[in-house]
């Protein structure tokens, strides 16, 4: 992928983080209309904005690209099916692809928690090329192109030195089906709550990645996140230095059922940790 075409990829999802950026930013402080595609999974009219937004300016510059977005309810040509079946399309995907989450964070919004993002990223024939994730309420914006580096708000970031657990700060997440996996997941906690300087649970997966990358956090689990919770966040830690695997050390994509991120200096260790925490548990 020659520079100049890049160069028009980051353009165009800088501009539509931006833009969708503002418009959460701007209905934040109001009343929202909140509907559920499961029992604590929300969706709210800035989460249909946010994305209706992106796709149209992206649309103006890219027409023939698809899209596979968190919050499509109908499938057509250059979108995908809907998210059940999301994962499944692969048939004949699109050369170029957009992974959206417009509200990465909506129970956080919802209740008026300050820790939310949008998230997007541009894959090519099945490789990320590029990624941005958007923080509106600090005005932070993360950004990576595959074997460019990674930045924020146009400067250098690099992942964090720390090398010892016990001088780490680490983040995770809870799934939205944490009530079917509640013993395992709160195995993964308490061991790391017991080697860490400190555990923290933001709301926000493509957030607690960014920190990743820029060093605020110095590693991330999660298990069960969809593409367009990790895909734009897999190119910027990529980008800064770190490393993303699965819990058993595998190499991670974007379908993977779980997620381990760090500086790298620290993952054999938090590798470690996650395992030992599931003994006599699956997966």
């Amino acid at each position: 992928m020659d520079e100049e075409f890049l160069d028009r990829i980051a353009a165009a999802g800088r501009q539509a983080a931006l833009a969708a950026g503002a418009v959460l930013r701007q209905n934040y402080y109001k009343p929202h209309r909140i509907t559920y595609k499961g029992v604590i999974d929300p969706v709210t009219e800035s989460d249909i904005q946010s994305q209706e937004m992106i796709t149209a300016l992206i649309r103006q510059t890219f027409p023939d690209h698809g899209f596979l977005a968190e919050e499509t309810q109908g499938a057509d040509k250059g979108e995908q099916p809907p998210p059940a079946a999301a994962l499944a399309w692969e048939e004949d995907p699109p050369a170029y692809r957009w992974i959206i989450d417009p509200l990465d964070g909506t129970v956080n919004f919802a209740h008026g928690y300050p820790a939310f993002c949008v998230s997007i990223a541009l894959e090519a024939a099945g490789t990320l090329q590029y990624g941005v994730i958007y923080d509106p309420l600090r005005d932070e914006l993360f950004e990576a192109r595959k074997d460019g580096g990674a930045f924020r708000n146009g400067q250098p970031i690099q992942v964090s030195k720390t090398a010892r657990l016990d001088r780490a700060l680490v983040t995770t997440g809870f799934p939205y089906d944490i009530r079917e996996r509640l013993p395992e997941t709160l195995a993964r906690l308490g061991r790391l709550l017991g080697v860490a300087q400190g555990v923290r649970r933001g709301g926000s997966a493509a957030l607690d990645l960014a920190y990743v990358a820029c060093g605020r956090f110095d590693g991330f689990w999660e298990e069960n996140l969809k593409p367009w919770d990790t895909a734009a966040g897999l190119v910027i830690i990529n980008e800064a230095g770190g490393k993303i695997t699965t819990f058993s050390g595998r190499e991670y994509d974007i379908y993977a059922p779980n997620i381990l991120a760090s500086n790298g200096l620290l993952h054999e260790n938090l590798l470690s940790c996650l395992k030992e925490s599931l003994m006599g548990f699956p997966g």
